[in-house]
């Protein structure tokens, strides 16, 4: 769900790392603001730039394609006017009706991404866009992904690049410094309040490092086909401060296939 909340901050970064953080509770908290927030046309990186970077991944629609972690469901909508067969889930009850009310044109249902009420098997395609930082048990998540993918089928994910959620620029000089705030390698919860365009939002996330996915897709039994390492993909002269984003990936994009 986070999108491109420190590319065009007003200021420094604020980072707020902090103690246990119950993810479903704060994004269910956050639900009408992050349905504003994300359809708010031109508002962040999905509409400038991370929707054609990530769908360029995507394999043509099959039989079933699973959105985990759907949110208030605009990547969902997207697949399904290409094409796809959707079934979208989310934990948050307050997220799913968000999704329900936008569209009448694909199911959605509240449920857990580590327990997913879905048989062996059956999908052709998984994605979770910009979720997988946003779920506690995300292992667990990915596991089950592998289980209901067909032998071929593929799981597209989206994330914050671990760079990115592991510290932040000093100031907004292109030139800026990147500072790590603790580890990189040890996970823990962060929540970042940004204010843009008359919005704010809070987003709650995890900050785990690439070897915790890369792990995980092992456990799984998938198998990295692609990757890539997104920085902010428009022109400068759209907003300066995204100079900055051009010299560290802002976004991590994983294709993976199950054999």
């Amino acid at each position: 769900m986070p999108e491109d909340q420190r590319a065009a901050q007003s200021g420094p970064i604020r980072f707020e790392p902090g103690g246990p953080i119950d993810l479903r509770d704060a994004w269910n908290r956050q639900a009408e603001t992050w349905t504003r927030w994300a359809r708010e046309p031109g508002h962040d990186s999905y509409w400038r730039f991370g929707r054609m970077a990530f769908f360029e991944l995507l394999p043509p629609p099959g039989q079933l394609t699973l959105d985990v972690g759907c949110g208030e469901g605009r990547v969902a909508r997207d697949l399904v006017a290409l094409g796809h067969h959707v079934v979208a889930l989310d934990a948050s009850m307050a997220m799913v009706r968000q999704a329900v009310d936008a569209s009448a044109r694909m199911p959605v249902f509240v449920a857990d991404g580590a327990a997913l009420p879905v048989l062996n098997r059956v999908c052709d395609l998984v994605i979770a866009y910009m979720s997988l930082q946003d779920v506690d048990d995300m292992p667990s998540a990915v596991r089950e992904i592998g289980r209901v993918l067909k032998p071929g089928g593929h799981f597209c994910m989206a994330i914050v690049h671990p760079i990115n959620s592991a510290g932040g620029f000093q100031n907004l000089d292109p030139d800026a410094p990147f500072v790590i705030k603790g580890s990189y390698l040890e996970s823990h919860p962060y929540v970042d309040t940004i204010e843009r365009g008359g919005l704010t939002m809070t987003f709650s996330s995890v900050h785990r490092p690439i070897e915790a996915y890369f792990h995980a897709l092992e456990v799984a039994g998938l198998v990295i086909e692609s990757l890539r390492e997104v920085p902010v993909l428009v022109p400068s002269s759209d907003d300066p401060r995204h100079e900055r984003w051009r010299r560290l990936p802002m976004f991590l994009y994983v294709r993976a296939v199950r054999p």
